[in-house]
């Protein structure tokens, strides 16, 4: 049984990870290593909690000592790492707190990681020969994108934001293990994710949630901000593939091919919503309003996953027009339950 440390995946894209990864691999035993911030909640793992190969340890990734105990304890012999602060808004106002859980927790994982696996530079103990860290960042580190082009992995960093600022920070702390050590990494840079279980702040979830309650629906700006959308669960299987057979060094992009204005967004969510949840007489669409653009709001993403798909066979398996049908449905689930309770 292999010990694999798992960070931050009470979130949104950990808490559709960790069943899955359970499930396809019985010869794991996770450790999630979470803090639990607004962000991260237990609830979105209630389907784990009874799984003899699923542990749960509430604790910062900055702690240095918790994180040597937990490689220690467990002889972890593989790191996947989620945990990040990743809300721009909540970057501009605080930037600090990001800088430190990013930048300095990466870098306390990662330097654990090698002084646990390695006996030097270049040299992995016997017992750890296999042993990789996986680092999922954002393609917010790549800046924005005029109105044709597409990120790759060669281009340019260029972050933006507080928040993309701190992602690409932690990326070239990877990529120094790497250079530097021999550490055996990975990293992937995914487009926006859209599904189940994201935190109410986000934009999809926002639309759904304030649609319902009758409320305004906020749109930034002109709304015709591009974001290429990628379903949850196809961003896991993505993980999963470059975790295991990703080259030692490399970055993979993890995009959708589904670019999307916000506009076009919330007109879909709302359609959908009318027929589902048809509100007297009236469309939810009446409720968009658009508010200040955010600072330093970028105006285009959109990756090219070509390099995951060819070289590891990766396909996704939804489309944004099945996809967003699949999250409205667990979203009215999800609010019609909160309301029963």
């Amino acid at each position: 049984m292999q010990n694999i440390l798992l960070t931050g995946t009470a979130g949104f894209i950990g808490s559709n990870f960790v069943p899955y990864f359970l499930e396809k691999y019985p010869q794991y035993r996770l450790i999630n290593l979470d803090l639990l911030t607004y962000a991260g909640d237990l609830k979105n793992l209630q389907e784990c909690e009874g799984n003899p190969r699923y542990k749960f340890i509430k604790g910062d990734i900055c702690n240095r000592e918790l994180v040597e105990f937990l490689f220690n304890e467990y002889n972890i012999q593989g790191v996947i790492h989620f945990a990040a602060e990743s809300h721009v808004d909540n970057s501009i106002k605080n930037p600090g707190v990001f800088v430190q859980t990013n930048v300095n927790g990466t870098f306390t994982l990662i330097d654990v990681a090698y002084k646990h696996w390695m006996e030097k530079p270049f040299v992995y103990k016997e017992s750890h020969k296999n042993c990789r860290f996986h680092h999922i960042s954002t393609d917010e580190v790549y800046g924005t994108l005029g109105e044709t082009g597409l990120f790759t992995e060669s281009t340019p960093y260029a972050p933006n934001s507080p928040y993309s600022a701190s992602k690409a920070s932690s990326d070239m702390i990877v990529r120094a293990y790497q250079e530097t050590y021999g550490l055996n990494t990975v990293i992937t840079n995914c487009s926006n994710n859209y599904g189940p279980k994201q935190h109410d702040e986000k934009l999809i979830p926002t639309i759904i949630r304030k649609a319902l309650a009758g409320e305004s629906i906020p749109i930034y700006g002109d709304g015709k901000n591009i974001r290429d959308w990628l379903f949850v669960l196809d961003h896991c299987k993505g993980i999963d593939l470059v975790y295991h057979t990703g080259k030692e060094g490399n970055v993979y992009n993890i995009g959708g091919r589904n670019e999307r204005t916000n506009l076009q967004i919330v007109d879909r969510i709302c359609t959908l919503l009318d027929e589902k949840v048809p509100h007297a007489n009236k469309s939810y669409k009446e409720l968009i309003t658009f508010v200040q653009d955010r600072a330093g709001h970028d105006r285009r993403y959109a990756i090219d996953a070509t390099k995951l798909e060819n070289e590891l066979g990766w396909i996704a398996d939804e489309n944004f027009d099945s996809g967003i049908v699949k999250t409205i449905e667990w979203y009215l689930k999800k609010y019609s339950n909160e309301k029963i309770s």
